[in-house]
Formats: C-alpha cells, structure tokens, sequence
C-alpha cells in the first residue's frame, strides 16, 4: 500500500516531522534500525543531562559549607546513578512511542534503504520488503568521527577507547580518565567524571576549547574546569594509542598520557552510506546530502533533516528542521533560518551562546556595540553562587540597535538563552525590549540589565 510519506531515521528530526506530518492529514511510516530517540535520547543529549545533574547534585552536597550546609560521608554510586539515567531513558522513548501511535504514525524498527523511483513513487526496501511513498525524509543522524590515529580502532576492539555511547554506561570511575576532543561532549564527559572522582584529563588540537564558543566564554569556562583539577593538553595531537596511555605531540615534542579509559569525542560526521541516495542521485558535499531553507534535496519531494545535512548537529536544529520541510510538504509557507539557533554546554556552570560574537560581525562587516556584564548583577545569582564569576555579554548592531547575539556561562544559563533567541529573531530594537517585564528575582534579569547598559 502506497504511503504519503516515508521517514527514514527514529532520531529527533524524524519522528517529530513524522508526528507534525501524521498531524497535518498525511500517512507516515516511520523506519528505524534501532531505537526511536536516536542517538539524542539514547546515547546523547538525555542520558548525558541526567548523569550531569547527578554529579551536580554530588558537588552541592560535598562543597555546601559556603551556604551553611555541612555534610558528611557523602558518596557517588555510580552504579545507581546509571540505574537512573536509564529509567530516564526508557520513559522518554516510550513518550516518544505513544506519540507516535496516537497521531497514527506506523513505525517499522527495520533497517530502510532506497532502492530508487518508480512510476509509484519512491520506493524502499526493509528486510527483503518494499514500501512506497510519494515522499521521502531522511533523519539518518551522524556517528562519532574516527580520525586516523596510530592503533585507535584497536583501542576501541578492546575497549579502552569508548565512544559517546559506552561512555555513558561505566559503573566506577576510572582513576585517569582521558578525552580526545575538547568540544561540547569531550567537555560535559570531563565534567561528569571529574566529579565522580577521576583524574581528568582534555587534549585538544586547538589552542581553544569549546569548539566556536566566544572566545572569552570559553576562555573562563577553562579557568573553571582548570580549578577543578581537570588537566588541559591544548594545540595537541594524538600520534598514537598505547596500552595503557596515549602518545602526544605538542610543538614537536612527543609525551606519554596514561589512561585507564579513554573517550573518544573528535567530533561527528553525518551518516549517508548505505541509504541508497545514490539511486536517485541525491547531490551530497563534503560527507552531507545538501539541502536548501526548505529542507528539500536536489531530488523533487525527497527532503533531509538533522544532522545528515551537516548544518548544525543539535537536536533542536533538528526539530525545527522537521516542521520547515513537513510545512512545505502542506504548503505552509515557511523556511529555515540558523541565525538564531542556541547552543548550551551543560557543564557546572553552565554555558549559553547564540547569534553573533564580535568577532563574527565584524567578520562580516557589521559594526555592533558590545555590552558585558558580571553576573552579579543578579540578585539570585549573588544569592546562590557564593564565588561564582559568571559573565553575559550582549552584542547589539550599532546601526539598527537590535540585538545580533549574546553569550554567557553561568547558572540556568541554558534557560535564558530562549529568550535571546526570540529577541534576535523579533529584530526588534533595544528600546523596544528595555519594555519587557522580567520576574525578580531571577538570573535571567541580567538580560534586561544588560539591555538598559547599552549606549
């Protein structure tokens, strides 16, 4: 039976274009080779946030005595604190499984390929079974990168390097614990075990670590992690895996990092083999099917989101992705904009960026006022960080007076930075924002000082 719609891929993208599609009046099948969520819910975003707020909550009761909270025989049990990660889990897949049914989406937990295009539509194959559909979407995802390191894959055999999806599982913290890659997952992995109790340390090629942060950000987050005790092996490459450890280079001179397990997080690539974009001639780049504002590929009503089009490998890009291509599939008038996509690191504290840095703007000839502010501006941020030194910074274009972008590391970061996006996408000017009522005390009042500091 023939089928409005085929998805290919259970991940963020996919089901929620399935679900919005099934919504707007359209038969959907959705594919997944293993489980709905994709590598978000399962091996990503959710269960790294439920074993972060685990260790965040460890480190509030061994250093309470700044707030008059003293405690004793304090101790992580990381066994119990996986247990919890994966009830997490397991509820939010079957979320996502109810949602589906309920909106009528049927789901095959097969392996899908295409196998071309007939006088039908597209068809598919699954276990020797073919599918038909006058649409296609693909949310294949991406897959931990694997740079060509001297004795890395053996390593990953024996299961001394782990990847972002075994790292997640271990039930003791190894007593050195190493990360290749200093970007957002290497990061929040070093967090989480520093606090569980290993030796930590982060070797990053770069002389920066998280990846396109503001240069400042990440420059304090460093300090912060550094204060922690997690060692930074920066403008650093690794030559090899060694029983035991990893050989380094740093400005030409070779040095030994022993290790007990080692994580692997040199970032992603997309996932396009083995799908069959060839058989219809799906245009790729640089490992990544190309798509353009409305989601759609080189190929009539076949559409690709999420992280197979490389644009920007985060889940809520993701989601937005999938309403923009299923709004044109109903000639919804719509289009994607990635402008005003919020990034987070959920480290402790936390990290927020979106929009423009100044150094970015300038790259492109714009001209911005940039306001930066100490977090203590904040009331409840004084109230609740006894020596936190947090900073927000608000880039403005100094012509049209809205704002272009704003960053900052600090608690509930993560919660304010929404409303920055939604104040760089209303392109509305400052004078018009300075209006907006924010409920005190909260931390996200820095915004609002931060508007009225602007000249």
């Amino acid at each position: 039976m023939k089928t409005d719609l085929i998805v290919i891929g259970g991940g963020p993208g996919g089901y929620l274009a399935a679900e919005r599609a099934a919504q707007g009046g359209m038969s959907v099948k959705l594919f997944e080779e293993a489980s709905l969520g994709g590598v978000c819910l399962n091996e990503g975003c959710i269960p790294s946030k439920a074993l972060l707020h685990s260790a965040k909550v460890y480190d509030y009761a061994l250093f309470g005595e700044a707030y008059g909270v003293k405690s004793q025989g304090v101790t992580f049990d990381m066994g119990a604190v996986v247990k919890r990660k994966d009830k997490v889990v397991r509820t939010l897949v079957a979320g996502v499984r109810s949602a589906l049914k309920s909106n009528g989406v049927e789901v095959i937990l097969k392996r899908a390929s295409i196998v071309g295009k007939t006088q039908d539509g597209f068809a598919v194959e699954a276990d020797g079974e073919r599918y038909v559909a006058d649409r296609l979407l693909i949310a294949s995802g991406s897959k931990p990168a694997i740079p060509p390191i001297t004795g890395l894959r053996e390593g990953m055999d024996r299961g001394f390097v782990l990847t972002n999806r075994e790292v997640l599982n271990l039930s003791e913290p190894p007593a050195n614990f190493v990360v290749i890659g200093g970007g957002v997952i290497g990061l929040e992995m070093a967090s989480y075990y520093r606090s569980a109790g290993s030796a930590v340390t982060v070797i990053e090629m770069l002389e920066n670590i998280a990846g396109q942060t503001e240069s400042e950000i990440a420059s304090l987050l460093l300090k912060e992690y550094q204060k922690k005790g997690v060692v930074f092996k920066l403008g650093a490459k690794v030559v090899e895996v060694v029983d035991g450890g990893l050989i380094i280079e740093i400005a030409g001179e070779r040095e030994r990092i022993e290790a007990d397990v080692v994580l692997l997080s040199a970032g992603r690539k997309p996932v396009i083999d083995g799908l069959g974009l060839e058989t219809l001639d799906v245009k790729t780049e640089r490992g990544a099917i190309v798509t353009d504002t409305h989601m759609r590929t080189n190929i009539k009503n076949v559409y690709a989101v999420g992280d197979c089009n490389g644009k920007s490998m985060l889940a809520h890009t993701a989601y937005r992705e999938a309403e923009v291509a299923v709004n044109h599939m109903l000639n919804n008038p719509d289009c994607m904009r990635y402008s005003a996509v919020p990034a987070v690191i959920y480290t402790n504290p936390e990290v927020a960026c979106v929009g423009e840095t100044e150094e970015s703007a300038l790259e492109k000839g714009i001209q911005v006022k940039v306001v930066k502010l100490s977090m203590r501006y904040s009331g409840r941020y004084v109230a609740e960080n006894a020596d936190g030194n947090g900073i927000f910074k608000l880039i403005v274009h100094e012509k049209e007076n809205r704002v272009l972008g704003v960053h900052m590391i600090g608690s509930y970061a993560s919660e304010i930075i929404p409303t920055a996006s939604l104040m760089i996408e209303s392109r509305a000017p400052v004078k018009d924002l300075q209006k907006l009522v924010f409920p005190h005390p909260t931390v996200s009042e820095i915004l609002r000082e931060a508007l009225f500091a602007v000249n």
